[in-house]
């Protein structure tokens, strides 16, 4: 296929220039679960990357708590170690780790060694924290969410005065059904106020997911051809090459449908067809994106397909079945792979399906948001056949790489009239020079400053898990929402090429 690739100019890269964000209040970042892995991973590094932005004041600090026998300098060595292996594998410009950036934030790492759920891990927590801003990540299992606010909150971490925050971040799972995800919210308010709670997603960190508001909100083309009169279908992925690795234990009792639909799916469908909010304050912006997943029309369960990974390969490796990995039962009934038609009942969407999916061992990594264009008429091309025209799609890639592209059909250069399929794309990596992320960067800046735009409020949370809570009561009914399967390294079971070829509708293909 011809391609446009679009390139950019000192003037427009230019824009926007002095608006620089300020560094964030100083702040005590508190991590339950800080000798973990996803601190390590991604905590860190994006603290890092705020350090290097200039956007951390010099007030701020960390303290890891965990139950494993570390000490802060072993602690220490070990972040060194994971930022060095972060710039080495994800950076563009910048490979190397800064002395000076680290050195800055070595001074300010202390471990705490104990219990969650022991009183005197808080009472040390309160002396440490004093009277200053805290906030409080929650990167462990979500069994301790409950326990950790409840001690917050009885030794007085919670308390707010003298001008100073508290707020909490608290990772998914959130719960792991509606009634589950009530009684959590309803947990963490006896507590916390609304305002005080930070549900975290870290897919709405990513530049592209925030780029969607942009996107519609601030192009004048956008917007007016953002509905039903203009938009045929959506189609948003989240596909992942890797199996459940050594999370067997963990994923049998979540699979994908848990996992991925109410949170991430939900936000993407949620950003994609909201209504423009009446400003970018967070409450304005959540109460669009609520009455967005509050009108989704009651799933069926012909409109849902679930799917378990067999023996397959990838890359031309074999792998093994879902069902021979480690700590899985062998006649597993959890979907690796969810697949789902929704109807949005609004003056803006009825009648525009849009179709989700999201599995593991797929034959790419992929998240994106595919809009597809409803077709021209057809008068002035009688005699092309309509599969040979080229669809108008609008594709917001999400991961691995983050951009838009844009398709459209164009005359073949020549002397008789020949349409030919063009691309335009635009990729953050080639328009602006940044260096390597997590994604969390922006999630901690805006928590340590207050906005609260991109995180979930309780309804948000409890309306993405309403939409798929009949889903979740069939699954122990297999008569009701059977097992697929399909091979490792393939596009997914046959079924969910089939939920929309009853419409005249497919997939666009999982390719790199």
């Amino acid at each position: 296929m011809d391609g446009i690739v679009a390139s950019a100019s000192s003037e427009i890269q230019g824009a926007g220039a002095g608006t620089q964000p300020r560094p964030a209040p100083p702040c005590t970042f508190v991590v339950f679960g800080g000798g973990g892995d996803l601190t390590k991973r991604l905590l860190v590094p994006a603290i890092y990357n705020l350090a290097c932005a200039g956007l951390l004041d010099d007030g701020f600090s960390i303290v890891a708590v965990d139950w494993a026998e570390l000490s802060s300098d072993i602690l220490r060595a070990q972040f060194h170690d994971a930022l060095q292996e972060f710039v080495a594998r994800r950076g563009t410009s910048a490979t190397v780790l800064r002395d000076d950036i680290w050195q800055w934030l070595h001074t300010r790492v202390t471990y705490l060694r104990g219990s969650f759920e022991e009183a005197e891990t808080y009472d040390w927590l309160a002396q440490r924290v004093g009277g200053g801003n805290a906030v409080f990540y929650l990167a462990v299992a979500a069994r301790f969410f409950g326990p950790i606010v409840d001690n917050l909150g009885t030794s007085g971490l919670t308390e707010e005065a003298d001008g100073a925050y508290r707020r909490v971040i608290v990772e998914k799972p959130f719960g792991h059904d509606l009634k589950s995800a009530r009684e959590l919210n309803t947990r963490l308010l006896g507590t916390l106020r609304e305002r005080q709670i930070y549900r975290i997603d870290h897919y709405l960190g990513k530049e592209t997911v925030q780029n969607i508001m942009a996107l519609r909100f601030s192009n004048g083309f956008f917007e007016p051809l953002w509905n039903r009169q203009n938009i045929d279908h959506v189609q948003i992925t989240a596909a992942e090459t890797v199996g459940v690795e050594k999370r067997g234990r963990f994923y049998e009792g979540t699979g994908a449908l848990r996992d991925m639909v109410p949170n991430h799916l939900m936000q993407l469908l949620a950003m994609t067809a909201m209504e423009a909010p009446v400003s970018f304050d967070a409450d304005a912006v959540r109460d669009e994106k609520s009455k967005v997943l509050k009108a989704i029309h009651s799933l069926m369960p012909e409109d849902v397909v679930r799917g378990q990974y067999t023996a397959g390969a990838l890359a031309g490796a074999p792998v093994r079945g879902y069902r021979d990995e480690p700590d899985v039962a062998p006649e597993s009934r959890t979907e690796t792979y969810v697949a789902m038609k929704l109807n949005i009942d609004n003056w803006r969407w009825a009648g525009v399906p849009f179709y989700l999916r999201t599995g593991k061992r797929l034959a790419v990594r992929k998240t994106e948001i595919a809009i597809h264009f409803r077709h021209a008429p057809y008068a002035l091309f009688r005699d092309t056949p309509v599969e040979r025209l080229t669809p108008n799609i609008m594709i917001m890639h999400i991961q691995p790489t983050e951009g838009v592209t844009m398709q459209f059909g164009a005359k073949i250069p020549g002397p008789t009239v020949r349409l030919g399929g063009v691309r335009m794309k635009f990729d953050y990596s080639e328009w602006f020079s940044e260096g390597p992320s997590t994604g969390y960067e922006t999630l901690i800046y805006d928590c340590m400053t207050g906005d609260a735009t991109l995180f979930q409020r309780a309804d948000n949370i409890e309306a993405g898990w309403r939409a798929v809570q009949p889903v979740l009561d069939w699954c122990d009914r297999p008569e009701e929402a059977p097992l697929c399967s399909y091979a490792a390294g393939s596009a997914g079971p046959v079924e969910a090429d089939a939920l929309l070829a009853r419409d005249g509708r497919h997939w666009l293909g999982l390719t790199a």
